[in-house]
């Protein structure tokens, strides 16, 4: 399913949620610019590489340390044009409204620590993969994972492609378990998989992400606004 847009209003500007887009697709005409060769040191450099963060098979803090920058700027690197466009989508109908519901700053926060923390999730599932890892889709699921908390009777206009495409409303709550059990059954799947297979998608980014956006979204979001 792909969402078109969503029955929750926002009551704000959602000012940090079009930044982040802007950004994420300023990135992305950067890397249109540059060649093949400067585009693979790009993601070398600015991509999450799991093994990087692992010395004998097991997390070494001090090249975490050293590693930390890709953690966060992974998230705003793309891959190409349908990477950047369904995640920018998701943000699009879903991003606003936890912004209003967390506060300006406290999305901002958020939104990296759910970045940095679905980039953990990727590396404990892939931890010998020298391949790396780009995209803002775990920042995103921290953000669906927030939305189901925040917004569970809220409904979703999606476009729903079974043989032929067609549009329905659904509930948020439906539309959200469908897309995280996806997530998961393919996380699963690919456990088994060669950490030398390039090109796939990552899969536990994604369930990191959303489920520390679940876990996260309570501590960002001012009192107040919890209820209301």
């Amino acid at each position: 399913m792909i969402p078109l847009r969503d029955s929750t209003r926002s009551r704000s500007v959602p000012f940090v949620n079009t930044l982040l887009i802007a950004v994420n697709v300023a990135v992305f005409a950067l890397e249109l610019g540059m060649s093949p060769a400067g585009l693979e040191r790009f993601f070398l450099t600015f991509g999450v590489v799991p093994a990087r963060y692992l010395t004998g098979g097991r997390i070494d803090m001090l090249a975490v340390a050293s590693n930390a920058t890709p953690l966060v700027t992974a998230a705003f690197i793309h891959a190409g044009w349908l990477h950047l466009l369904g995640n920018m989508l998701y943000l699009w109908v879903f991003g606003d409204n936890i912004e209003d519901r967390l506060g300006h700053a406290g999305y901002a926060l958020f939104y990296v620590a759910t970045a940095v923390l679905s980039n953990a999730a990727h590396i404990a599932a892939n931890p010998t993969s020298l391949i790396p890892t780009v995209g803002a889709s775990g920042a995103v699921a921290g953000v669906l994972g927030a939305y189901l908390l925040l917004f569970p009777g809220a409904r979703v206009l999606a476009l729903v492609p079974i043989g032929f495409l067609f549009i329905t409303e659904v509930p948020a709550v439906l539309f959200l378990f469908v897309w995280f059990l996806q997530q998961l059954l393919n996380g699963i799947a690919a456990l088994g998989a060669p950490a030398s297979v390039g090109g796939g998608v990552a899969w536990w980014a994604h369930i990191g992400g959303f489920v520390s956006g679940m876990a996260l979204v309570t501590m960002f979001a001012p009192a107040r606004r919890r209820n209301s």
